[in-house]
């Protein structure tokens, strides 16, 4: 369920807009302007070892020009990863990117959900 949220922005004043019940608040992410205003949900990371590989989380634009960036979307950040690995930690890398890709499906799946009740509102 949305509630009203309002933020200040430079070049509008107050914005309110419906925040959707998947994003996780705006209280860490101040807008300088109006077409920066994003919803993010929770952030999953894709890990190997210690070190992270991808970072993805839902997001949506809702002030862009683009309509089809106004719906949500998966947010996904790939890092600087690199290492020699010898054959075993290859093998490790691969299994880890083989649940990672997954955890990607279902990811897709639950933005399918989401924006198939979008247009039911």
């Amino acid at each position: 369920m949305n509630r009203t949220i309002t933020l200040s922005t430079l070049d509008h004043g107050p914005v309110s807009l419906p925040e959707p019940g998947w994003c996780t608040g705006h209280a860490n992410r101040v807008p300088g302007y109006r077409i920066d205003l994003t919803h993010t949900g929770a952030e999953h990371t894709f890990a190997f070892a210690s070190d992270t590989l991808l970072v993805a989380m839902l997001s949506q634009d809702p002030f862009v020009t683009d309509p089809e960036r106004r719906r949500p979307r998966l947010y996904v950040e790939q890092t600087g990863y690199s290492a020699s690995l010898d054959p075993a930690e290859v093998r490790q890398l691969a299994a880890a990117l083989t649940v990672h890709a997954m955890h990607l499906r279902t990811l897709a799946d639950q933005l399918t959900t989401l924006r198939a009740e979008e247009g039911r509102q």
